[in-house]
This record gives C-alpha cells, sequence and structure tokens, in this order.
C-alpha cells in the first residue's frame, strides 16, 4: 500500500499563553500578552493577535481543520534579543528555547521547533547551540537576517565573525531558517503604512542571501541547510543586478564568490510565502522547485490564512501554481513533504524516517 503523502509546514509561529510567559518578561518591557490573549507586547509596542491559532490548542485544531500533518515552528520575531542588556537577552532566548524545546517534545508528531541565539555574543551562542541540540533535541537553528553588535552597530548574519556558528550548525547537521525583523531600527525611515513588513523584510532577505553567496558558506559548511524566509524574493528578480555588478565591478569583490554559483544549490531552500504565481514562477525557475518548500508564516494577517477579505487559504498558491502549470502535482507533494524533510534532514536518511514514522503514528 502507497504511503500518503504528508503536508508539513515549513515555516510556522507559535505563540506562549500569558500564564506561560515568566513575569520579568512583562516587567523588563520585553514581551508578553495580555491575559485576554487580544494582543501581544512590548514596550512602547503592541500588535494585535489575529488569530485563535497563535496558541498551542487552537493551532493543533486549525492544522486538523486544513489536514496539516506536522508544522516547522520558528522562534518569535520579538525575541531576537536586539537592544537587550546581556543578561535580559540570555534570559529571553532561554524562555523561548525551552518554550519550543518543550512544545516539541510534547507533540513530536506535530511539530518541529527551532531555536535562537544572539550573534552578537558568539561564544555565548555557540554555548546555546550546543545545549539546544545536545540536551533539549532540537536541530532547527533560527537565525535573524540582521543583528546589534555589542557597540550598536547593525551587520548581516552572514558576516566572517560568525563563521563559530556556522562551524557548529555543520557539525550537528543543522538546518538554519534566515527570517527578517527590525528594520524600522536601522534603516532610517518613519514606520507607516507597513513598509517594514511589506518591503524592508524582502530587502533585508535579499541582503542576508547576497552575503550568504558571496562568502561561498553553502560550500564551506556543507551540512548546514539554509532556508529564506518569504521566499527570499527580492532576491529573485535582483539576481541579475547581482551577477552584473560583480562582473562589472569585480575590484568590489575581491577574495568572493560569483553569484551564480549559488543558484540553485542543494543547501539553499526559499519558502513559497511570495503571495502570487509569478514570483513563484521566478523563484522555480530560479532555484529549481526542488528547492523550494511550503511556507505559510501562520498564523500571522501576511502568511497562507483562510481569509474572504485577502482570497486566501493554506496552500492556496501551490493550487494555483497546478492551475497555471507552473508546478505539476509531483512537484506540489515535493514541497508539502520531501523539500522540507530535505531541508531539516540533508542526508540523514534515519533522521527523515524517524519524523515520518512519528507523523504517521
Amino acid at each position: 500500500m502507497e504511503k500518503r503523502k504528508l503536508r508539513i509546514n515549513g515555516h510556522s509561529h507559535l505563540l506562549p499563553y500569558p500564564e506561560e510567559i515568566p513575569q520579568f518578561m512583562k516587567d523588563k518591557g520585553i514581551f508578553w500578552v495580555d491575559k485576554d490573549r487580544k494582543f501581544m507586547l512590548q514596550k512602547d509596542w503592541n500588535r494585535p493577535i489575529t488569530d485563535s491559532s497563535f496558541f498551542l490548542n487552537e493551532k493543533l485544531a486549525w492544522m486538523d481543520r486544513f489536514k496539516i500533518d506536522h508544522a516547522v515552528v520558528l522562534n518569535l520575531s520579538q525575541l531576537y534579543g536586539n537592544g537587550l542588556r546581556l543578561e535580559e537577552m540570555k534570559q529571553a532566548l532561554r524562555f523561548q528555547n525551552d518554550f519550543n524545546a518543550r512544545i516539541q517534545a510534547e507533540n513530536q508528531s506535530k511539530f518541529t521547533c527551532g531555536f535562537v541565539v544572539h550573534p552578537g555574543f558568539v561564544r555565548g551562542a555557540c554555548w546555546e547551540i550546543e545545549r539546544c541540540v545536545e540536551e533539549l533535541g532540537m536541530r532547527l537553528l533560527c537565525l535573524p537576517t540582521h543583528y546589534m553588535d555589542t557597540i550598536g552597530t547593525w551587520r548581516c548574519i552572514f558576516d566572517e565573525e560568525n563563521e563559530p556558528i556556522f562551524e557548529l550548525a555543520n557539525k550537528y547537521n543543522l538546518a538554519v531558517e534566515i527570517h527578517p525583523y527590525d528594520g524600522e531600527k536601522f534603516i532610517k525611515l518613519e514606520n507607516t503604512s507597513w513598509r517594514f513588513h511589506l518591503i524592508w523584510m524582502l530587502a533585508q532577505c535579499a541582503d542576508a542571501y547576497h552575503f550568504l553567496t558571496l562568502n561561498g558558506y553553502y560550500e564551506k559548511y556543507p551540512n548546514m541547510r539554509v532556508c529564506f524566509a518569504h521566499g527570499g524574493q527580492l532576491a529573485q528578480i535582483n539576481l541579475g543586478r547581482r551577477i552584473q555588478g560583480f562582473d562589472g565591478r569585480h575590484d568590489l569583490f575581491e577574495g568572493k564568490v560569483h553569484p551564480r554559483k549559488a543558484v540553485g544549490h542543494k543547501n539553499i531552500f526559499f519558502d513559497t510565502l511570495v503571495h502570487d504565481t509569478n514570483s513563484l514562477d521566478l523563484l522555480i525557475k530560479n532555484q529549481g522547485s526542488k528547492q523550494v518548500l511550503i511556507g505559510l508564516d501562520d498564523p500571522y494577517p501576511l502568511g497562507e490564512m483562510e481569509s474572504l477579505p485577502q482570497s486566501s487559504y493554506p496552500g492556496k498558491i501551490l493550487d494555483l501554481a497546478i492551475e497555471r502549470d507552473i508546478i505539476n502535482e509531483t512537484e506540489k507533494d515535493a514541497m508539502w513533504e520531501d523539500n522540507v524533510l530535505q531541508w531539516l534532514y540533508g542526508n540523514d536518511e534515519k533522521g527523515k524516517q524517524d519524523l515520518v514514522n512519528k507523523i504517521l503514528s
């Protein structure tokens, strides 16, 4: 009997219930959820909780309703720790990682959860990677596209100073998620009309992809597999400009690797959250269908959620891609299962099968 095709969501998020968040997080203004579960908050910031599936039990019900077998849960972008004092940052990230580890341990058939480190403190980041992998059994490292270093300068994640982090990711055969946030803290524009989520987040992903490829880390660390959130959308339309720039001003790229060499590389993945089939078509034509995996970014309103005003539902873009002959059914199935497993496990076939067995059990 042929095994049924799984539906594994490669980009999901989960909020703790208000009572699960330590009091110090609210006291320090780091992050909390109000008791009515209507808002997530930080000091001088709040955002409405737009769907009940931000929370565990409601998320499980939502997954069941849309026949999603398993989800990859990333860290919360609000908990990258940028701008926090060292001890506060360590406690906040420790809370996030322990929370995600518990969710994964208690729901192994439903969730693979990521852990986060702060690259501004490389030694501590390496210790936390070792703890999360060896003690907590986690295998997905979540990193921001950009971070604030110890002297307040904003840096790209693929800075050479962070190579010890990538060496550990390579040692442990980790999947790595690259996700943007905090653009309004270092891009000097007024935060209006949601510009940082709609435009600058995509530019942040393109910037991180730029330096991953120029530094050749996809070859230097062959056991590390990187996935860019939101399809690395601006990186796809920007590819020709980067190639022409590299060829035309080679003096600016001494010691760097040609952008073309990274295109379609087996260890660089992108999720499908690009919102239109023309963008998805370009992504697949650039990188190949095997490097693309389903990402719903649920439960955020920019994710693929059921919504009449947005005319959307989970998995809609792949259904449209089938209708418009951008992909076939085999490629669609692979984006829901095989490609996600390949990103998570690489050549670890036993790891893939173990997860599949847990899901099917």
